[in-house]
């Protein structure tokens, strides 16, 4: 059974919630109904489960009067287990997407507050070709949920957090990891990378120690992502989004990795493919990086919409786009070429958006400079981070961290840990234990002390 951080989060939200549900949004397969079936067999005394996609009948509970009440009649009815006993019972409501007259439920079902409400679905960022009902703003919380980053897949490989614990200590210490640790973290680094955090494949490698296994469940996976193209897409965008969809290894196979449509097809323009690629990002099957027209804060303000790179949202799903034969050089470490530092970008991408980091890159006019990634620091400040799959050269950064509204930038990479001035080196498997947006708490004693 795989450990996941949404956990928590469901636990306290159950503990302070008032009049309010819960939405859970995030792509298809990332674990969204089994960590909530999980925590309401656990937590509750009384579980109840609605799945739009495989009960379709069920959507005629929320028609006509959907006040509470006679939902809960309708539920008990077809469920003749159904319990409602107020605090002790939790409803689920599965792929809500699939019942717009239920999402519009939400706002009474949260007035009437006697039991728990949590829905989840994974195509609510898409225009669906019936009109939408209304959305209940102000009676539901939603949160995201991404696949396992890579500290769930140390748990999920037998690490606890204790000895987890004793891992961020080097981040927060600045301190050199020692190398055989060093090397053992880099080498678990490397396999998440090439299996990824979608639970399902996770759950087989660990179970099978084969990656044959889990690249057949990564390639199951991209299989039912192309299915959802073809029965959620519009007609006009099926074969369009599919197109875009598969063109991602060969986006980020180029030196440059910002998302062109003529890689998609000769010629191709942004009329003619825009709308699909903001189909797949609605539908979270990627990450979206935008460019930034100033790197100065706030970031948001300086956002080209026009200019961005695709990430998958899901290193492994890159993975399985691949070949079989991809596994044994990403594993080993014996991959080269651009295709290496496009996946290790992709990894970053992954594990920023798992922290809910928004996703921005910045280039220069000439472009013959470049930061990977920008995010909002602390009193006004940016803070750069840099990626580095090799002994690149780090002459964006160096550059960068001259100005005054910069305070730390930080360099991933597969190194040790290591600073100079404000730039700050950490190997990648770091990454999740990092606060980016704050100074590291050793330059912050460090300043103290010059004070």
């Amino acid at each position: 059974m795989l450990r996941r951080k949404i956990t928590t989060f469901l636990e306290q939200w159950r503990a302070n919630k008032h009049q309010e549900c819960l939405l859970i949004k995030g792509a298809r397969q990332v674990g969204k109904s089994y960590a909530v079936e999980r925590f309401g067999e656990r937590a509750y005394q009384h579980f109840i489960k609605i799945d739009f996609i495989l009960e379709p009948g069920l959507r005629e509970v929320f028609e006509g009067s959907i006040d509470a009440d006679s939902i809960f009649r309708r539920i008990s009815l077809i469920k003749e287990d159904a319990r409602f006993v107020p605090g002790e019972t939790l409803l689920f409501l599965d792929e809500i997407q699939e019942c717009p007259l239920a999402r519009t439920a939400l706002k009474y079902l949260a007035l009437d507050d006697r039991i728990d409400v949590i829905a989840s679905g994974s195509l609510l960022g898409i225009e669906f070709k019936e009109e939408q009902t209304s959305i209940p703003v102000g009676y539901e919380r939603q949160v995201e949920m991404h696949p396992l980053d890579f500290e769930e897949f140390l748990w999920a490989r037998g690490y606890d957090a204790q000895t987890l614990d004793g891992l961020r200590e080097y981040a927060v210490d600045l301190a050199q990891v020692p190398n055989v640790v060093h090397e053992h973290m880099m080498g678990l680094l490397r396999e998440y990378l090439a299996v990824g955090g979608m639970p399902d494949v996770v759950q087989q490698f660990v179970d099978s120690q084969s990656f044959a296994v889990a690249h057949e469940v990564q390639r199951a996976i991209l299989a039912s992502y192309e299915d959802d193209i073809a029965r959620y897409a519009t007609a006009s965008e099926r074969v369009k989004a599919r197109a875009c969809y598969r063109s991602l290894p060969r986006q980020l196979a180029k030196e440059n990795t910002k998302f062109q449509y003529s890689v998609v097809e000769k010629r191709a323009s942004a009329r003619k493919f825009e709308g699909s690629v903001d189909w797949l990002e609605g539908a979270r099957m990627v990450l979206r990086c935008r460019a930034l027209s100033t790197a100065a804060f706030p970031l948001k303000s300086y956002e080209q919409n026009d200019r961005f790179r695709l990430y998958a949202n899901d290193t492994g799903l890159l993975m399985g786009m691949h070949d079989f034969t991809m596994m044994a050089p990403v594993v080993n470490n014996t991959l080269k070429g651009p295709m290496k530092g496009g996946l290790y970008e992709n990894l970053v991408a992954c594990m920023l958006s798992a922290r809910d980091y928004p996703l921005r890159f910045w280039r220069n006019d000439r472009g013959d400079r470049e930061i990977e990634f920008l995010l909002d620091g602390a009193d006004t400040t940016v803070v750069p981070i840099e990626v580095k799959a090799g002994r690149g050269s780090t002459v964006s950064l160096n550059e960068f961290l001259d100005r005054d509204d910069v305070h730390v930038g930080y360099k991933f990479l597969d190194g040790n840990v290591g600073r100079v001035g404000k730039k700050v080196s950490l190997p990648l498997y770091l990454l999740p234990f990092v606060n980016l947006c704050t100074l590291p708490p050793a330059m912050t004693a460090e300043e103290r002390r010059a004070d």
